[in-house]
């Protein structure tokens, strides 16, 4: 495995990982943020409805890593890989 490939891994897992726990936890930050960043505000109902989307934005996306190494370590085991 080269050290481009390496990196290029670990950044498919520390990216959404990342992602998973810089997720606020109150609906109210995530407002500000949206407000701080973009300058448009939402209201409470909506900010939730963004926090529920990036979690399951990150979840899946690890979910979709996961699955990758898993079927990666299946072939090796198997010999195919």
């Amino acid at each position: 495995m080269s050290k481009r490939s390496c990196c290029r891994e670990a950044g498919r897992w520390i990216v959404p990982s990342l992602g998973l726990v810089l997720v606020p936890k109150c609906p109210m930050c995530i407002a500000a943020y949206v407000a701080a960043i973009t300058g448009v505000g939402v209201s409470m109902p909506m900010a939730g409805r963004i926090r529920i989307g990036l979690l399951m934005l990150c979840i899946s996306a690890l979910a979709f890593v996961a699955a990758r190494a898993g079927v990666r370590f299946v072939n090796v085991i198997r010999g195919r890989g």
